[in-house]
């Protein structure tokens, strides 16, 4: 037979100015017993909810197998952040669907990723590589000069190309993740839990 414990409500009192202290109604003390439970379980709620933006924050890393880097710096550790990620509300409005990280121009630039080159060449005059990985998942570099060409197998951190001077006036390095033909993602997000540097006016 299972034991059933009962919680003892603690006896509330004040202060009386003739006879000392008394006893407040049952009532008030069971208030008082009813806040403080409320105040130990907001605690552990409270610890639910930091984890589940903890989990929001990585859900996109989870989603495709395989070890990402940046770019620019072939590690987990993320390049300056020049401008982030800012997605439209509607497709057919104006955004930043990536991030322009803070690379030399003439720098080595590197696949984020193991996968398949898509297309090496120029889109509307910019040098442009674009790779597919698992899980459908596709990234983009620009302005990239090219070392590889479509249909080759590159491996996570190999050398894609050079950094080329923007051609928008843009500078740095744009990296850009999608996971469908509108459906792009935030390409910081892939390297997990990563401390973002964003790099100050000057």
């Amino acid at each position: 037979m299972k034991s059933v414990h009962y919680l003892a409500l603690p006896t509330v009192r004040q202060h009386d100015e003739t006879t000392g202290w008394i006893a407040l109604p049952r009532k008030l003390s069971s208030i008082a017993c009813v806040l403080a439970l409320a105040v130990f379980t907001a605690i552990p709620h409270a610890l639910a909810v930091d984890q589940l933006s903890l989990d929001d924050r990585s859900a996109n890393s989870e989603a495709f197998s395989g070890v990402y880097v940046d770019p620019g710096t072939r590690t987990a550790t993320p390049s300056p952040v020049l401008r982030g990620f800012d997605p439209p509300e509607k497709d057919w409005l104006p955004g930043h669907r990536g991030v322009d990280l803070d690379v030399a121009i003439g720098a080595p630039v590197a696949s984020a990723g193991a996968g398949t080159v898509h297309f090496a060449g120029n889109v509307a005059g910019t040098p442009t590589v674009s790779i597919n990985h698992a899980g459908g998942l596709r990234t983009t570099y620009q302005p990239v000069f090219p070392r590889v060409k479509a249909g080759d197998h590159v491996t996570v951190g190999e050398i894609i190309g050079t950094l080329a001077s923007p051609t928008d006036g843009t500078p740095g390095l744009h990296w850009g993740a999608r996971t469908g033909p509108k459906t792009y993602i935030n390409p910081l997000d892939l390297l997990g839990e990563a401390i973002i540097r964003l790099k100050p006016w000057d």
